[in-house]
């Protein structure tokens, strides 16, 4: 039977420890370790059994231990102590203050709120809303910018049933469980207004109106905002609508994103939060571009182009995605039922509303690509790592064309984690005793060289001790629910061994990570494993997306390899992959391995939390390794992308790998002192391990990476959109009416001739370049002329390119214009010019942004 009315009973706290529901609301426990202490002393199993989950706890313990630990004077101290701390944490100057000081007077005097959306958040293992790295990585980006003090507010999508809990049958086969989940039970609080009504919004969706109420949780300083439409007043076709992270066909999808880019801007609105910027974490948001614009011409009478120039202006995009195949993209029919009465009600004809979406050689009836859209609504993009930056530039270059690919107006800004949530305690004391207290802030790391050796291997082995123990109790769980007996299960009190060489693979189960590159090998496994003297052990985790039949087959093949008695205590998998089962891998690996197809990684942070825990790396040079590797800090697979059969290139790069541990891994594990036979440390692995903490750890940390968003992309933003929005968006409208006069007239902008000494020049001097332009019916003041010069190329073809800016000097008798420059010869070797022209305005950020470039 089902109940009509549920209420939510709360745990009575005698006054004494009443702080801990407010330790528990703020989800700041989930990475402030003297918090979790005090969770964890109420009661150490209950608190593993409730998957150090605060809220469930106190629901949980007896009243009778409770008042026995409010007549506990030290525990009422260490309350008061965790209590007193998060205080000072939410209202102690932080970076953002200083850095924001210095751009106050640019901002015209705003309160800069950022608006974060992101389809999923990974804060912590109780608030299950994340399905992998795009989460985690969101979670991350949260609490950075609450250390740091970044005023930043994050949007998502409360789902009832989360992501789906993993389990593997007896022949390999992932199997999908969806929880239900009860947002009362967890650190959320529903928003209400003045009046304690929930705060609601509406939003069209085709023939229906559904309504999303949001729940809040507090990410230390950070508040998120999680939408939900599981409510009384919607029918029950509507309440499905936020039920599980990317589950349903693909209406269910955009209606879930419409809910996200659209409500999320309604929601911020009913509740007063007024972003100046709003950054879009991959394109499932992307449609409150669509809101912000309709928002801008029925509230504030902008014409389409004005408000779409006001809107991108204080927008961020940030894609994840290396591979076509990864982006939403949903069929015209369904945008045309979706967003017709929008077309309608700002004036726009459906074409080009659609048209956003498409790439400029794309035909009418093609799908609307939500990067695409992403890409067009916001002036600032980004992708997460330097070589996903230029992956993402040759994806998206056409739709800047005439632009050369190297300079698309797409950056990068490569990710980060979040240390404290990541680092294993002992490694993080031993950071705090040999970096500082704020080692997780500090952008020096270079103290840990000198930090003793013993101490070191001390600190990283007890969390691969920790993680023996906890992979032996899953494996043993695993055999039971699978009908085994505990006698067949006695091998699993010896599997694995603490002392040997860990090697970790942890990720989500997509067939370009190509988790089963090792199998391809399967002798030379086994040889590794199976070693009397130096032995190898492996341990694999990892969801695949439940309509991933070839990622199931992965972990089916894995699941396979470790069920042979001969080698299943040396070969693991480990189901249920969540931010629990990750940190303890991250914590007991040596090595953390990775074997994507390059490059089709578009950043792989799960590399960087293990490098933060003392493990060495070894992976392909794709994603953020791509731009970190140094022999140094660990080893990098060869990758043969050049090889264009799939089964001859893993055999290539397998071969690679296998050489790699077999030739520099292995040795460099086992190698102990000489001089010294009880001497266990192997001081040239931990001389490397300390090398790539002291190298990595500083640019692997998210706050290094919300530092470089404020400061490249956050800021500027806010100057732009202030710039554009003063004076009733004078700014906006006038760059609007500009804007499309340049692209009614740049058929007419040409280059007719360049002029320049082509005989031998001498080093250190100069020479001078002269070209006649034609600007139609444009002045110079709407363009710029540039000089673009270089080394010559085999095949003709500038590289190494600069630029310099041309000044007009007359008019000429045909019509055209003058334009000339001293180029300084600082190269020696064969040079080569040409010349360009684009537009300018003192409004537009970036000279190529209008993609209209006529080139010599």
């Amino acid at each position: 039977m089902k109940a009509v009315r549920s209420f939510t009973v709360r745990p009575h706290l005698p006054p004494a420890i009443g702080a801990l529901d407010r330790l528990a609301g703020n989800l700041r426990w989930s990475w402030h370790r003297q918090t979790r202490h005090v969770f964890a002393s109420i009661d150490p199993k209950r608190w593993s059994e409730t998957g150090h989950d605060p809220r469930l706890l106190l629901a949980t313990v007896p009243t009778s231990r409770l008042a026995e630990l409010a007549e506990d004077e030290q525990f009422v101290a260490s309350v008061a102590v965790a209590d007193a701390d998060l205080d000072q944490y939410l209202h102690a100057e932080s970076w953002w203050d200083r850095v924001s000081e210095s751009h106050r007077d640019h901002r015209r005097q705003r309160n800069d709120v950022i608006a974060y959306f992101s389809p999923e958040f990974g804060i912590a293992e109780a608030v299950p809303q994340y399905s992998g790295g795009l989460g985690i990585l969101a979670g991350d980006h949260l609490k950075s910018a609450s250390d740091l003090g970044v005023p930043l507010v994050g949007i998502g999508l409360f789902y009832r049933h989360g992501y789906f809990r993993q389990s593997v049958s007896v022949d390999g086969w992932q199997q999908e469980r969806f929880p239900d989940l009860d947002p009362y039970a967890m650190s959320m609080t529903l928003c209400d207004d003045a009046a304690g009504r929930p705060v609601r919004v509406e939003i069209e969706l085709a023939n229906d109106v559904v309504v999303a109420q949001a729940w809040r949780a507090e990410v230390g300083r950070t508040p998120l905002y999680l939408l939900d439409c599981d409510i009384d007043e919607n029918p029950d076709h509507l309440r499905v609508i936020t039920d599980r992270l990317y589950g349903g066909d693909t209406e269910h999808r955009l209606r879930q994103e419409i809910v996200l880019g659209i409500g999320g801007v309604r929601m911020l609105a009913a509740l007063g939060i007024d972003a100046t910027v709003f950054h879009t974490n991959e394109g499932h948001a992307g449609f409150l571009g669509f809101e912000r614009i309709r928002t801008l011409m029925t509230q504030n009478g902008l014409s389409a182009p004005a408000a779409l120039q006001a809107a991108r202006a204080g927008c961020v995009f940030t894609t994840h995605t290396p591979v076509p195949a990864g982006i939403d993209r949903f069929p015209r029919e369904l945008i045309e039922r979706y967003f017709g009465d929008l077309a309608a009600t700002v004036g726009v004809p459906i074409d080009e509303l659609i048209a956003v979406g498409h790439r400029p050689t794309d035909a009418p009836e093609e799908k609307f690509n939500m990067a695409v859209m992403g890409m067009r609504l916001a002036q600032r993009r980004n992708g997460v790592a330097k070589l996903h930056g230029e992956v993402s530039r040759e994806m998206f270059g056409d739709l800047w064309p005439g632009v050369p690919t190297d300079e698309v107006p797409v950056d990068a800004v490569t990710n980060g984690v979040h240390g404290p949530t990541w680092v294993s305690a002992p490694m993080a004391e031993l950071f705090t005793n040999v970096i500082g207290d704020d080692w997780d802030l500090r952008e020096d790391w270079s103290a840990i060289e000198s930090a003793d050796d013993g101490q070191v291997w001390a600190a990283h082995r007890a969390g691969t001790r920790r993680l023996v123990e906890f992979a032996r109790g899953r494996l043993r769980r695993a055999g039971s629910e699978a009908g085994l007996s505990p006698s067949q299960l006695d091998w699993t009190d010896t599997a694995l061994d603490p002392e040997i060489l860990t090697i970790c693979f942890a990720r989500r189960f997509a067939t370009y990570k190509r988790a089963t590159l090792l199998l391809t090998q399967e002798e030379r496994l086994r040889k590794l494993l199976l070693d009397p003297e130096r032995p190898v052990q492996f341990l694999f985790a990892g969801k695949a997306h439940p309509a991933d039949s070839g990622g199931k087959e992965l972990i089916r093949a894995i699941v396979g390899f470790s069920h042979d008695p001969d080698v299943r205590h040396r070969f693991a998998f480990i189901e249920d992959y969540d931010m629990g089962i990750s940190r303890r891998l991250l914590h007991g690996a040596d090595v953390w391995l990775n074997t994507p197809l390059r490059p089709q990684e578009a950043c792989g942070t799960s590399g960087m939390k293990a490098a933060m825990n003392g493990a060495l790396n070894c992976s392909v040079l794709d994603g953020w390794w791509d731009e970190c590797f140094e022999p140094e800090v660990g080893w990098a697979i060869s990758s043969a992308e050049a090889v264009e059969d799939e089964e001859r290139r893993n055999e290539l790069e397998a071969n690679s790998l296998f050489e790699l541990l077999e030739q520099q891994v292995v040795p460099r594990f086992y190698g102990r002192s000489d001089h010294d036979p009880g001497d266990l440390v192997p001081h040239g692995w931990v001389a490397t391990m300390k090398r790539s903490i002291a190298e990595l750890g500083p640019f692997v940390n998210s706050s290094r990476m919300v530092r470089d968003y404020v400061q490249e992309l956050y800021l500027p933003a806010a100057v732009d959109a202030a710039r554009l929005e003063d004076d009733g968006y004078a700014g906006a409208r006038h760059l609007a009416r500009w804007r499309q006069q340049v692209l009614d007239a740049w058929h007419n902008v040409h280059v007719d001739a360049v002029d320049a000494d082509d005989s031998i020049g001498d080093l250190a001097s100069t020479r001078s370049v002269t070209a006649r332009v034609a600007l139609g019916s444009l002045s110079s003041d709407d363009v710029e002329v540039q000089l673009v010069s270089g080394a010559v190329g085999q095949a003709g073809e500038l590289e190494n390119t600069s630029n310099l800016v041309m000044s007009p000097v007359g008019h000429l008798d045909d019509g055209h214009l003058s334009y000339r420059v001293e180029l300084p010869l600082e190269t020696a070797g064969r040079r080569g010019i040409t010349v360009r022209v684009v537009p300018r305005h003192p409004l537009l950020t970036d000279p190529l942004e209008l993609g209209c470039v006529s080139w010599a």
